[in-house]
């Protein structure tokens, strides 16, 4: 080999060390630069900003002769600031704002002159209740920041505000309905939890005062509260 292509050969060798040099360091910044952004993502991630919850609803401290039937429906919907509250992230307090609709079926409705009273015949009666939420709950889960499948406990409580009412009686004799009733409460706290794993989670919701501000009926209808039973659904 002459001593033009030797230098040519070491030349073009340097050159190739050189570049691979380069591409490995490139390699270990683009490897550390995702190492920092995992970290950034580990300590910044937030959980469940969004809720939909689907219930039966049951009436508490009832009067006599009180009697539900079918399915009475309650929804929630709304959104949660998640605010983790320890380095881990696993406990956190979140605020929000949602809403919710009851659907009470029963045998307590309004006779021709709208007044309230316990049906002895009916062929359907209903209480529709529509509220704004303003929610608060203490959460903890074993979460991570690649995995949304985890345990979760939150508990909670709820001022939930009256926007509107109806009630609809309808017999074999007449059909009556009743809008905005100045009976029912207007401001409606409440206690609730949920507890479950990934997306499945169990949802209860208890009223801490009355749904009638005052009795409505002679057996003490003012102290009927509500008692929630279903399931919680949270969405990032």
């Amino acid at each position: 080999m002459s001593y033009k292509a030797k230098v040519l050969f070491i030349i073009t060798f340097i050159s190739f060390l050189s570049v691979k040099a380069q591409q490995r360091t490139s390699n270990t910044l683009a490897l550390e630069q995702e190492t920092n952004d995992s970290i950034k993502l580990d300590s910044k991630y937030r959980e469940d900003q969004f809720y939909f919850a689907i219930s039966h609803s049951l009436m508490q401290n009832t009067p006599v002769d009180f009697s539900p039937y079918a399915f009475s429906l309650g929804m929630n919907i709304g959104f949660l600031r998640d605010m983790p509250i320890n380095k881990a992230r696993t406990f956190s307090i979140a605020p929000g704002i949602g809403f919710s609709y009851n659907n009470l079926r029963s045998n307590l409705g309004l006779n021709p002159d709208r007044e309230h009273v316990i049906l002895e015949q009916y062929n359907k009666n209903s209480l529709s209740l529509h509220y704004l939420d303003f929610p608060i709950e203490f959460r903890w889960r074993n979460s991570t920041a690649q995995s949304h499948k985890f345990w979760r406990v939150y508990l909670g409580f709820k001022a939930s505000y009256l926007l509107s009412n109806r009630s609809k009686t309808v017999t074999d004799q007449y059909s009556v309905i009743l809008r905005n009733d100045p009976n029912i409460t207007k401001w409606q706290y409440g206690l609730y939890g949920a507890l479950g794993f990934n997306t499945w989670n169990f949802y209860v919701y208890y009223g801490l005062n009355q749904v009638y501000k005052k009795d409505i009926l002679v057996q003490d209808s003012h102290k009927m509260r509500v008692l929630n039973l279903g399931l919680m659904f949270y969405i990032l």
